[in-house]
């Protein structure tokens, strides 16, 4: 509970600051995406940094997270094809909502009506997303069962679209 408390703080918090740096506005996204205003690039670009020397401090310090007490760690992987393609599809989303998903938040709690279509497109997307994931993995163990191995069968190839369940996070 002490997990969940913290983070619908901070996702409040987050969401604020979201608003009040004007990430919920369409029209500055608008003008960031069609690069007439360097105003969102140069407050992505501090929080990047700001965050990059925070999580090196912590990670040098041997820090451990404040509610789990699990270890600071960063998790790196190569650029697979999955991650351009999502990445086109986040854009080509973007581009046509004027926004992506943490400003739709701050804008559903604003109670700006378009930002339910959005929504509900994110969450048509989650679940095409988890139907494929699902299809994939009763795939996998379909030809493990049967003894026959495709490269786009075996559970390696579908573990890594997996996504990662940190069992510390649902208990709480």
């Amino acid at each position: 509970m002490r997990v969940r408390g913290a983070a619908a703080l901070f996702g409040a918090v987050f969401g604020f600051l979201i608003s009040w740096g004007q990430f919920s506005d369409p029209d500055r996204i608008r003008a960031m995406l069609l690069l007439d205003d360097p105003y969102l690039y140069l407050m992505m670009a501090s929080a990047i940094a700001v965050a990059s020397a925070g999580l090196w401090l912590l990670r040098r310090n041997g820090a451990r997270a404040a509610f789990t007490g699990h270890p600071i760690r960063l998790e790196t992987s190569r650029p697979q094809r999955r991650h351009f393609a999502g990445a086109a599809i986040f854009g080509l989303g973007w581009a046509i909502a004027d926004s992506c998903p943490a400003p739709i938040a701050a804008q559903l709690t604003q109670g700006v009506a378009w930002s339910l279509c959005t929504i509900a497109g994110i969450a048509v997307g989650i679940v095409l997303f988890l139907r494929r994931q699902e299809r994939a993995g009763a795939q996998a163990a379909k030809s493990v069962r049967s003894g026959s191995r495709s490269p786009r069968s075996t559970a390696s190839s579908t573990s890594t679209h997996a996504i990662p369940r940190d069992s510390a996070s649902t208990r709480a």
